[in-house]
C-alpha cells in the first residue's frame, strides 16, 4: 500500500502493562516473573495491523521481554521489522550509575541480537530518562555499540523532558557520536507540544494527532517519529489497586479505542524503521 508524503517512523515499545514506571509504587519488581503476562497476544495484533497495512516497523524490546518470549521476538524480525533495544530491565537510565547503565545496555543488546541473529543498532531509554544532567549516557551507547537513540522528549513533562533540546536529528556527544532522534512535537509559540503518540495520542481526537503529524512533514519538512505499546492496545488489562487519579487517566484513557486510531494512523502516512529513515547512507 502505497502513501504519500514523507516517511515516517513508526515505533512500538515492547514492555507490559505492569512494567510502566507511574506502577512502579504499586508493583513491586520481584513480583513481574508471577504475573501473567499479556504482551505476546498484543504484539500479535500489533504484528497483524501491521502486515494488513503493509508496514514495517521499530521495536523497542525489553531484554527482560525478549528472554521470556523469545518466539514472539523472531516473529518481529521474520517479518521484516527492526528489533532495537528498550533496556533490558526498563530501569531509568536517570537512576543508574554509568557502570549500571552500561550493564544494561549491553545484556540487552547481546539477548536481542543472539535472539534474532541482527545487529541491534538503536536504544530508547525507558521514560525517555536521557535529558541534560546524564549527557553521558550517549558515550556509553556508543561504547556499547549502538549507533542512535531516541530517548530524549523536547517537552516539558512532570516525570520526564528536555524542552530545550533540538526537535529533530542531532548529535548531543559531538559528530563522533551516537546520533538521536527524539520523538515528534511541533513548535507553537515558544513551545513545544508532544505530537508523536503515547497517552496524547489516546487523549486528543485523531484529528488535531493528525494535523500535528502533518504539520511536522510539510511545515518543518521533516520526518515524524510515533510511539506506542502493546499494552495500549489492551483495554482487558489486569487494574492494580491503588492507583492514584493523573495515573489511572494517563493509562487507561481510551485504551479500547486504540487499535481503530492506530489503523486510521498507519493509513493516512507512510511508514518505516527507524534505521531505514535515519541512518541509509550515513
Amino acid at each position: 500500500m502505497k502513501r504519500p508524503g514523507l516517511r515516517n517512523a513508526l515505533t512500538i515499545d515492547v514492555e507490559d502493562y505492569f512494567q510502566v514506571s507511574a506502577f512502579a509504587p504499586h508493583i513491586a519488581r520481584a513480583d513481574w516473573p508471577h504475573l501473567a503476562c499479556r504482551v505476546e497476544a498484543n504484539v500479535e495484533r500489533i504484528l497483524l495491523l501491521l502486515d494488513q497495512q503493509g508496514i514495517q516497523a521499530t521495536f523497542f524490546t525489553l531484554g527482560w521481554i525478549a528472554e521470556r518470549y523469545p518466539a514472539m521476538l523472531r516473529r518481529v524480525a521474520a517479518a521484516g521489522h527492526e528489533v532495537a533495544s528498550h533496556g533490558h530491565a526498563h530501569l531509568r537510565a536517570s537512576q543508574q550509575s554509568r557502570i549500571e547503565f552500561l550493564h544494561d545496555v549491553v545484556l540487552s543488546k547481546t539477548i536481542l541480537e543472539q535472539l534474532t541473529g541482527q545487529a541491534v543498532l538503536g536504544y530508547r531509554a525507558p521514560s525517555f530518562s536521557i535529558g541534560a544532567a546524564n549527557l553521558w549516557a550517549f558515550d556509553v551507547l556508543r561504547e556499547a555499540g549502538y549507533r542512535y537513540s531516541s530517548s530524549i522528549y523536547p517537552i516539558r513533562h512532570d516525570h520526564y523532558g528536555m524542552p530545550d533540546a533540538p526537535r529533530f536529528a542531532w548529535r548531543p556527544r559531538g559528530v563522533q557520536g551516537v546520533l538521536e532522534l527524539p520523538v515528534s512535537t511541533v513548535r507553537l509559540g515558544r513551545r513545544n507540544y508532544p505530537a508523536g503518540g503515547g497517552g496524547y495520542f489516546r487523549l486528543l481526537p485523531y484529528p488535531l494527532s493528525r494535523w500535528l503529524l502533518r504539520r511536522i512533514n510539510s511545515h518543518d519538512g521533516q520526518a515524524g517519529i510515533f510511539y506506542f505499546h502493546p499494552w495500549e492496545l489492551d483495554p482487558g488489562q489486569p487494574r492494580p489497586a491503588g492507583l492514584g487519579w493523573k495515573t489511572r487517566f494517563r493509562h487507561y484513557l481510551n485504551l479500547a479505542r486504540m487499535e481503530a486510531r492506530l489503523a486510521r494512523l498507519t493509513s493516512d502516512f507512510a511508514w518505516d524503521r527507524m534505521d531505514r529513515i535515519f541512518l541509509e547512507g550515513t
